[in-house]
């Protein structure tokens, strides 16, 4: 067990205000894992004060784009150094595999960062235009300025990474609020700021629960709003933005489809893609492909292959090699999850695989990889984000019934094509209405492309030049003609 008493401000650890406590509970043991302060109102006060003075008095937004590039770079190389504890912290935070621990959350982090490292080097922060009163124009895009980031618990250190890298290479200085669930990686974090020699004040990491993270949202010396979350918490904070004319960006929920074609060829590697494509991280992820839309003529092939390949799925402690599905991050979202299946059952879903609890696992908070069959898209289970290990397969007659059931959706984060023709595959994506389209594999981003959804999904982008976007204020400044 580790514990923590301190907070990451202005570039140093300071003593918390207030007296709470965040415990930290194992997913795995349902044991206390770890301590640290829950901050207070007046701990946000300070740790937004430190990022504004880092932006309105210290060097970060004045140094040359290069400069913050190695900045972020070297901070890259300092997380990497850390990959193997960081992995640990975070598997044994929310229950993800070790596999996708190492991978999914630390060095897709890392990546993400190198990738804005790039970006800062060739990004066009000014351009020079001729004017229309006679004289040039330089356009220019200025830091947003102070940044809130709040950081959701089930890929902690990987969004954590999409908020600073375009905030950093901006020149944005950034408070970032980490989830109670999985707020002792961020201490790991830390560490690595310190290293990498970030300014004080640049990056400042207060975790706290709801009253103090609207604190944060709504305090007036923020100017931005990062969120990644639930819809719900989204309408809130858009709401509070709103009234305050304060930018935001917010990225939410989503029940993405993956539209299985009848040409395509499901081989061993092929359903794995199509698999972990909903199942990744234990079902967690705001991106999961959980709709399965299959050809009616190739309905029982396609869902029988699913059903056995997840039937097979190794579940168990996160931290073991072998282990594919680990818990889910806290009781309550176990009891989520079973409430669903419980649903998909009343509604005439037929379990081809899994449907409740583990029955060898009498400790952690486990699901059993499950696969809903004979379901339609007006089930509770097709329409609403369950956020665990949980499939459902829908047949359809033609492409065009398969296009109208995927865009039939509160919903539009992510989605895929399986099929053998990529470019027929790709004319389809093209038709759905959502943030991302992959073909054949589970991948639901790309580091250069901006990702983000439509309707309830969120609003505005993350990721690739157009996230860096998001970060600036264009500024236009009209130069006299000459004479």
């Amino acid at each position: 067990m580790t514990d923590f008493n301190k907070l990451f401000i202005g570039g140093e650890m300071v003593a918390p205000e207030g007296q709470g406590r965040i415990e930290v509970i194992s997913p795995v043991t349902e044991e206390v894992y770890g301590t640290a302060p829950d901050a207070s109102n007046a701990d946000m006060d300070r740790a937004v004060a430190a990022a504004r003075n880092a932006f309105d008095n210290g060097p970060w937004p004045s140094m040359t784009p290069d400069e913050r590039a190695d900045a972020i770079a070297r901070l890259s190389a300092s997380i990497q150094a850390r990959a193997m504890e960081i992995a640990d912290v975070i598997t044994n935070e929310n229950g993800s595999v070790m596999s996708f621990s190492i991978m999914g959350q630390v060095f897709a982090s890392t990546m993400v960062l190198d990738t804005y490292a790039g970006i800062a080097r060739t990004y066009e922060f000014e351009n020079r235009r001729a004017g229309a009163l006679g004289g040039d124009v330089r356009v220019r895009r200025a830091p947003v300025g102070v940044v809130a980031g709040i950081i959701p618990w089930n890929v902690p250190l990987y969004i954590t990474a999409m908020k600073l890298g375009p905030a950093l290479a901006s020149g944005s200085t950034i408070v970032l609020k980490p989830s109670p669930e999985t707020s002792l990686d961020a201490y790991l974090l830390a560490d690595a700021i310190m290293e990498a020699g970030i300014p004080e004040g640049v990056i400042n990491i207060v975790a706290a629960g709801r009253e103090v993270s609207e604190y944060l949202v709504s305090h007036p010396q923020i100017d931005k709003v990062s969120f990644t979350g639930s819809t719900p918490v989204g309408r809130r904070i858009a709401s509070i933005c709103g009234e305050q004319i304060k930018r935001c960006t917010l990225e939410l929920g989503g029940k993405s489809a993956a539209i299985v074609l009848d040409d395509v060829n499901l081989d061993d590697a092929l359903l794995d893609q199509l698999l972990m494509s909903g199942l990744m991280n234990n079902g967690q992820a705001c991106g999961a492909q959980t709709r399965i839309l299959i050809p009616r003529g190739r309905y029982s092939e396609v869902v029988e292959a699913m059903g056995d390949a997840m039937s097979k799925m190794v579940v168990g402690d996160p931290n073991e090699e072998s282990s594919q599905i680990g818990p889910l991050v806290a009781e309550r979202q176990r009891t989520r999850v079973l409430g669903y299946i419980e649903s998909g059952k009343s509604e005439g879903a037929r379990v081809v695989t899994g449907g409740g609890r583990p029955a060898d696992l009498e400790k952690g908070w486990y699901v059993s990889p499950t696969l809903f069959a004979d379901a339609n898209n007006q089930m509770k289970i097709a329409r609403e984000e369950i956020f665990g290990p949980v499939l459902t397969a829908i047949p359809y007659d033609t492409e065009a019934e398969a296009l109208a059931i995927a865009n039939d959706s509160d919903y539009g984060l992510c989605g895929s094509v399986w099929t053998s023709d990529f470019e027929h595959g790709a004319e389809v994506a093209a038709q759905v209405r959502t943030g991302v389209m992959a073909i054949n594999t589970m991948a639901i981003l790309d580091f250069n492309a901006p990702f983000g959804g439509f309707k309830n999904s969120g609003l505005g982008r993350e990721l690739g030049p157009e996230g860096l976007d998001a970060y600036t204020e264009l500024q236009s400044i009209i130069l006299p003609a000459a004479g």
